[in-house]
Parts: structure tokens; sequence; C-alpha cells
């Protein structure tokens, strides 16, 4: 009998907490929610959380409100997130160094990437494009990655390319290049990769993986395009080869931007969030907007997290092979 009892008393909360979780995902939202980013605003992060903010507060009926917290690579608003009561009202938009990168270069990071957060989705990927200048006589007839590859290995640790900075995406996709090439390249770091785009326009250095801002420069000639560091060619650029393309099967390197909730969020209210998210991308205006910034690209939650787990992966063991220190 009191098994019974107890059983039945089980099974009474269950249901109470279903209806509970039930009703809180259907008056979701009823305040404003907060969109924690990490980095100052008018950047590819902060731009992709305001359009999706907006497109949330038109259709969920409550304000989606940005806040900028910059520094640490994007590590005191992640913290904040991590921190944060898991009710549904804190957002993390950030991009792929803060989640996949941080936890590697940085000792005294206050948060775990993969324990402390919800998957929601990705939103914009941005591959890199590796970049030579035509003009510089030292490159005038590298015209692909097989050219690049052999100028290194003809001058072994001779050749310097640039980045915007120790330990960022573009640093970290060369030092691969250059381990499965097996080639010694010298890397510049720059203040950003506007500063290195500079770099390399004013031949201080042979080579840069730069974001998509190079693809009116390799248009209009100032660049010349070796490859694309993503697994799929780039719509802008449709004939210039992946790096995997080029002889290197499994080069993968994206920056992309996506969005987070605290790891003990409510499930109905992550798949609100989802879903609405998903269809935010598809929205027309949306989309246009959000297609400036990069490749419009959605995720499940759970592919999310597993691209999240291969990438963090394969990132630490570049960082380890190259001996990278964050600066």
């Amino acid at each position: 009998m009191q098994r019974t009892a107890r059983l039945l008393a089980v099974i009474a909360g269950l249901c109470a907490l279903a209806l509970t979780t039930e009703a809180l995902a259907q008056k979701y939202p009823s305040r404003p929610v907060k969109i924690m980013v990490g980095f100052s605003a008018g950047g590819p992060v902060d731009v992709v959380a305001r359009i999706i903010g907006d497109r949330l507060s038109n259709k969920l009926g409550q304000p989606f409100v940005v806040e900028n917290r910059a520094g640490a690579n994007g590590m005191i608003a992640a913290e904040g997130v991590a921190r944060a009561d898991a009710d549904g009202y804190t957002m993390l938009a950030c991009n792929s160094s803060t989640i996949t990168l941080n936890k590697t270069l940085f000792k005294d990071i206050r948060y775990d990437p993969q324990v402390d957060f919800a998957s929601l989705t990705t939103v914009v990927s941005a591959p890199l494009v590796l970049v030579v200048n035509p003009e510089n006589p030292k490159t005038a007839n590298v015209k692909s990655v097989a050219d690049l590859v052999a100028a290194a290995k003809a001058a072994p640790g001779a050749l310097a390319y640039g980045s915007g900075g120790n330990g960022n995406l573009a640093h970290l996709a060369m030092e691969l290049l250059s381990q499965k090439a097996g080639i010694k390249l010298i890397h510049v770091p720059y203040r950003g990769g506007s500063a290195a785009e500079v770099g390399i326009l004013a031949q201080e250095v042979l080579a840069v993986f730069d974001p998509l801002s190079a693809v009116p420069l390799v248009k209009a000639g100032k660049l010349r395009a070796l490859a694309v560091s993503s697994a799929e060619r780039l719509p802008a650029l449709p004939d210039v080869p992946t790096v995997a393309e080029a002889g290197y099967p499994g080069f993968d390197i994206s920056f992309w931007v996506g969005f987070f909730m605290p790891k003990a969020t409510p499930a109905p209210i992550l798949e609100t969030l989802h879903r609405e998210i998903v269809a935010a991308t598809k929205d027309p205006s949306a989309e246009e907007k959000l297609g400036a910034q990069g490749v419009v690209s959605v995720l499940s939650p759970a592919d999310y997290a597993a691209k999240i787990a291969k990438e963090t992966k394969e990132l630490a063991e570049v960082v380890a092979a190259a001996n990278i220190k964050a600066e």
C-alpha cells in the first residue's frame, strides 16, 4: 500500500512538473529577454544578434535586447550567461572562438563551453579565404595552394604569413595547413584582421587567411584567392577550390556565429527559441542582412553540439602541435 502511494505521489509530481513546464512555454516570454554579446557594437556577432533579436521581438511579443559586454575574446559575456538563471531570459550570441578555442588557449577561463550551455543553433558561417598579393614579386607566380606549399618548401622557415592575432582562427588555419603540408612558415600577428589585410596589400607578408572582407579585393584583382577554408566552396567565389579540394582532405575551419542558453533552461523554451531563430533566417529581409555576414547556416541543437565537440578537439590538437600561447 505504501509503495503504491509513493508511486502515485511520484506520478502526480511528474504530471505537475510537466504541466508547469508546458504552461511556462505557453506564456514564454512574459518579459524582455537579454541577448549577451561579448564583442563591441557593429562587429559580426553584434550585427547577427540584433538581426535575430529584432525578429524574435516581433514574433514572440517581448523585446530581445542586446547587451554588449566586450572583452577577453567573448569570455566576459559567456561567463555571465553561464552563471545566469536558467529561466529563458538570458541568451548568449557569440562566435566560434568563444566556444571552441578559449578553453584551450586561456587557463583562467571560468566557464566550460560544453557543460554550461545548451546549444540552440548557428546562424551564419563564414569561411576564411587564403590569399596572396599578385603584385608582390615573391608571390606573383603563386596561383594555387600547391604553389604556396612548393615555395615554402623551397625556403623553409623564411616565408611570413599574417593573421589578426596570436591564437585567432586565421592563425590556426595557417598552422593547420602547415602541419598537413609539412611546411614551416613565420607567423606575423597583427592587431586584428583588417590590419593583417593591410599587411598583405603592403607586401609585408606573403599570405593570409582573410575573412570575407577579402572577396571584393579578390574580385578587383588586388588579392589572389588560392582556396577557402570551409568544407564547401564559397558562393561568392565559386571558382576558388576548398583547401580540402586542393589536396588536404578533412580541412574545414570557419568562423561562425551562434546562440546558446544556460544549460538547465527548460526544454520547451529551448525548442521555441530554436524554432523561431531558424524561422528568422528564412525571413527574406533578415536572410539578406545575414547573408552580408556570411553563409546562412542553421543546425539542430544535437548537430550543433557535435560540431562544437569536433572543432574543440581538432583546434586543441593544432594549438598543442604549434605550441600556441594566448597573448
